[in-house]
C-alpha cells in the first residue's frame, strides 16, 4: 500500500477508502511532493462528505503546500460554495491560533450629495495627496454634489479611489455603517459573493 494512499483516495473521491485508511491509523495530514494534503484534493473536488470526514478526523484546515494555499482557498478558486462555507465556519471556529483572514480591498462609488443626506453627515480633508497648487491651503473649498466619492470596506469615505488617500469622511459607527446599507445599499463583497459557483465533483 502506498504511503500516499488516502491522497489517492481523496483525489478519487473514495469516501469509504478514506474512511477505511484512516482507521487503519493512516496519518490524515499527509502531503505529496507539492504539499498538498487529502484535504486539499477534497476541497478542490467539492467532495463536502470526505471534507467533513477529513476535518472531524484532525486534517489541518490552515495546512498549505508550495502554493501558499489553504483548502479554502484551494475550494474558493474551484467554486466549490458548500465546501467553501464549511471550511470558512471550521477556520472560524478554530480554537488555536490562527492566520488572520485578509481583509478584502474594496470600495463602490457614489455621488457626494448622496452620502450628504446622512444626519451626521461632515466632511474634512485628512491624509490629502492632491498637488494641484490651486487646492493647496484651500481645505475650506466644498465639493460639488455630484463629486463622485468612494466608501471602502472600513466604511471610510475618500476623493481617491485609494483606500486612506484623500479621506473626506472617517467618523464611522453604527449610524453610518445602518445608514450606508440601508440608504445606499452598501455592502462590502466578501469571497461568497464573488465566487462562481461549480458544484459538480470532478
Amino acid at each position: 500500500m502506498s504511503d500516499l494512499g488516502l491522497i489517492e483516495a481523496a483525489k478519487a473521491g473514495d469516501y469509504a477508502k478514506a474512511e477505511e485508511l484512516i482507521e487503519g491509523g493512516a496519518d490524515v495530514n499527509q502531503q505529496e511532493e507539492q504539499g498538498w494534503t487529502p484535504l486539499n484534493f477534497a476541497a478542490g473536488r467539492g467532495d463536502l462528505p470526505l471534507v467533513k470526514l477529513l476535518v472531524e478526523k484532525g486534517a489541518d484546515v490552515f495546512k498549505v503546500g508550495r502554493d501558499q494555499r489553504t483548502p479554502y482557498m484551494i475550494a474558493l478558486a474551484a467554486g466549490r460554495v458548500s465546501v467553501v462555507k464549511y471550511l470558512r465556519e471550521m477556520e472560524d471556529e478554530y480554537p488555536g491560533e490562527k492566520p488572520v483572514r485578509q481583509e478584502r480591498q474594496y470600495c463602490k462609488a457614489y455621488p457626494l450629495g448622496d452620502l450628504r443626506n446622512y444626519g451626521s453627515w461632515s466632511e474634512s480633508r485628512m491624509n490629502w495627496k492632491e498637488k494641484d497648487a490651486s487646492n493647496n491651503g484651500n481645505a475650506e473649498e466644498r465639493f460639488p454634489d455630484e463629486k463622485i466619492v468612494f466608501i471602502h470596506q472600513d466604511f471610510t469615505v475618500t476623493e481617491s479611489m485609494w483606500h486612506n488617500e484623500n479621506v473626506i469622511f472617517d467618523n464611522v459607527d453604527s449610524a453610518w455603517k445602518e445608514f450606508c446599507a440601508d440608504s445606499l445599499k452598501f455592502k462590502v463583497l466578501d469571497d461568497l459573493d464573488l465566487i462562481v459557483a461549480n458544484e459538480s465533483n470532478g
